[in-house]
């Protein structure tokens, strides 16, 4: 091989290395940032670009993509002294390429470290009960502190979640029989609730049930009151009717009364419910006189009416 051979190839392969570098293509989803001999001049966005060999250079590969980083399980103590394990899980995008690679050296540690301090701060501040539910306030706080942090690194974190807290095995048992007392508790408060609307309503209803009974008893007894009042007038004109018959000169009134409280007397005897077999002597003349006595004084009442029957007498038949 001779020298002008060895140059030629030496030449060429200088030219592919010189256009390699020249010749640059970003990829979707990235920017990479320019350096003139170690300082930066310039963001490529992507797509086709051509640099100036030598002077120019590659500095920084940036993702500009949103990327999700795991925050490793850590011990976290409570307001209340009480110690849980908090893990979780952060979304973050970057914004701005030149500040993500120039104001923070790297840059998911720096975000993992803001996050796993600022959940301790959160978590500090409340207690046991609290963290265990009010998770969506925890992830605002440790979300609004991180990102206010990172700004000034060109990123943007979008979304912090607390995927989960585990408290020590023996507070997990003591919540647990916490939890079973409360139920017990509710539900026995729920029974004993019932019970009493079950008994004010049963003593509301006996009290309406005794109203109405009472209201019965009193229409009953005025009935019966009314009823006695119609006996007794009636009763009370029948005997102004006899007593002025017998006033006029009729002596047969009198055998009116006779024979009615004898007929009653009788009648008694006979239904009296002790009483199997009666025998009682008895004028079988005197109860036909007396009825001979109630015909005659019908007549004459009937003779002075012009054949009609007076109001009293006529009452008293319809109701005896």
């Amino acid at each position: 091989m001779t020298f002008m051979t060895l140059l030629t190839l030496i030449l060429l392969f200088a030219g592919v290395v010189l256009l390699a570098k020249a010749v640059r293509m970003v990829p979707q989803g990235y920017e990479w940032t320019v350096e003139a001999f170690g300082k930066y001049t310039h963001t490529l966005s992507p797509g086709l670009h051509f640099l100036m060999p030598v002077y120019q250079g590659i500095g920084r590969k940036i993702n500009m993509m949103e990327q999700v980083m795991d925050v490793p399980s850590q011990d976290v103590i409570t307001k209340d002294n009480a110690v849980v394990k908090v893990d979780g899980v952060v979304y973050f995008q970057v914004l701005d390429a030149a500040k993500a690679a120039y104001e923070v050296a790297q840059l998911e540690i720096a975000i993992l470290n803001l996050v796993m301090t600022n959940i301790r701060t959160a978590i500090g501040s409340m207690d046991l009960d609290e963290s265990l539910s009010k998770r969506d306030e925890i992830n605002t706080k440790v979300l609004h502190a991180v990102d206010q942090a990172t700004h000034p690194w060109g990123v943007k974190v979008n979304r912090i979640e607390l995927k989960d807290i585990q408290p020590p095995r023996d507070l997990v048992d003591s919540m647990a029989r916490q939890m079973k007392a409360e139920r017990e508790k509710r539900a026995n408060i729920l029974e004993a609730e019932g019970l009493r609307q079950a008994e004010i309503l049963r003593a509301e209803g006996e009290k309406q049930s005794a109203i109405l009974s009472a209201e019965g008893q009193k229409e009953a007894a005025f009935r019966q009151a009314e009823a006695r009042e119609r006996l007794a007038e009636a009763e009370a004109n029948a005997t102004r009717m006899v007593s002025d018959a017998i006033a006029g000169g009729n002596v047969q009134a009198i055998n009116y009364f006779v024979a009615q409280k004898y007929i009653e007397a009788f009648k008694a005897l006979a239904e009296a419910p002790n009483q199997k077999f009666v025998m009682m002597p008895m004028e079988s003349a005197g109860v036909i006189g007396s009825l001979a006595g109630i015909a005659e004084l019908a007549k004459d009442a009937l003779d002075r009416n012009g054949g009609k029957a007076p109001p009293a007498i006529a009452g008293k038949g319809a109701g005896g």
